[in-house]
């Protein structure tokens, strides 16, 4: 798989745009500001729906404008796909394959697969628990249709077990019976989601462990570890133990919307004690082992979104990962810097071609293809 074109109509900072890309390393370089990000949150809309920094849709839209669209070609074995996003301000998202219009969103996800790596990530080890379930959730979305749909119900019977406290709080009346029920529903999918999120780590750990030691030569001791109230008792139990306490504090204490990582470097906390350059060595590793995930269960390669990611990193580790991505394990790569010589020697010096597309303030020319 791979994205053979891209157009844009009002989208962010573009007025309009077309590129033919490579399937190999497509590079965007160009100053702050003149729209390089832009076009990797264009490819993202396609992927998954949305973009990756900005969950408000309208707020892409380019100033003075009533809509944006986004349109892509993709290759799949040699037959194009045609998928497009389009809004109009104050209507619904459209998204469209090959001109037939998604009734739910989710049936998209997952089919044309892609990890972004951005400054961005950097929440994922510095915020709180909810962008480490995040982070887990989109991996495994885009592999299991059937788990997206039960965290869906998870979510929703998760906001009734809160307004039912809220409610029993305000009037002072406990409804055993309807609690249980709740109680009930939130188990069932609740354990479903956990079983899964186990069976992913189990994957997951050691592919991450592997990139990490080759990014940094094994220079360092990290370890990444998944925990959950479910591991120290079973949901049931969790939610009956936990009752008193969730009816003072009107909220759900126990379940797997709890869920957490522990990332540590040579066996210290990670967020307190890594330096900038380990925790983007980090974050980099999750998401390269995120793409291994996504390759093994898909059967074939994902897009590979580089933002910016050179700041902070020395130029062993820039070597390794560009050797590292630029192997046949991985597929088309699209990457922005503001320094167009460093992208040159960078490929130059690992033996590999690229196309170089330079953006100037939401112009895009193509400038050579070596």
């Amino acid at each position: 798989m791979w994205l053979e074109k891209l157009s844009l109509l009002n989208f962010k900072n573009y007025e309009e745009a077309e590129l033919a890309l490579s399937p190999s390393v497509n590079a965007f370089t160009g100053d702050n500001g003149a729209g390089k990000t832009n076009l990797l949150d264009a490819i993202h809309y396609l992927s998954l729906c949305k973009s990756y920094f900005n969950p408000i849709d309208s707020q892409q839209i380019k100033n003075a404008c009533d809509f944006f669209m986004i349109q892509g070609v993709f290759d799949m074995d040699g037959s194009n796909e045609v998928i497009s996003c389009s809004l109009k301000r104050n209507q619904k998202k459209q998204f469209r394959r090959n001109k037939k219009e998604y009734q739910r969103l989710a049936d998209h996800i997952g089919l044309f697969p892609s990890v972004m790596i951005s400054p961005n990530d950097v929440s994922i080890i510095i915020e709180g628990s909810e962008e480490r379930r995040r982070f887990i959730d989109n991996v495994i979305s885009q592999t299991d249709g059937h788990y997206l749909d039960e965290l869906i119900i998870y979510n929703k019977n998760l906001l009734n077990r809160n307004a039912l406290l809220k409610r029993i709080a305000e009037r002072g009346q406990y409804d055993p019976e309807l609690m249980e029920v709740i109680d009930d529903q939130m188990i069932a999918s609740g354990e479903k989601i956990f079983e899964k999120r186990k069976a992913f780590m189990s994957v997951f750990i050691p592919v991450f462990e592997k990139h990490y030691k080759y990014l940094t030569e094994d220079a360092e001791q990290v370890e990444l570890i998944y925990d959950s109230p479910l591991f120290h008792d079973e949901f049931a139990g969790l939610l009956k133990k936990s009752v008193e306490r969730d009816r003072f504090l009107q909220r759900t204490t126990m379940g797997i919307h709890k869920d957490d990582l522990s990332f540590s470097v040579n066996g210290m906390p990670m967020k307190k004690f890594g330096s900038q350059g380990q925790q983007k060595s980090f974050l980099i590793a999750l998401k390269l082992a995120q793409y291994s995930f996504l390759q093994l269960k898909k059967g074939y390669k994902p897009l590979l979104l580089l933002d910016d990611i050179f700041d902070k990193l020395d130029d062993k580790r820039i070597k390794k990962l560009m050797q590292m991505v630029s192997h046949d394990d991985f597929g088309q790569i699209f990457l922005t810097d503001t320094n167009r010589d460093r992208i040159e020697g960078i490929f130059e010096g690992i033996g590999v071609g690229l196309t170089i597309f330079e953006v100037r303030k939401g112009v895009v020319q193509n400038e050579e293809t070596e």
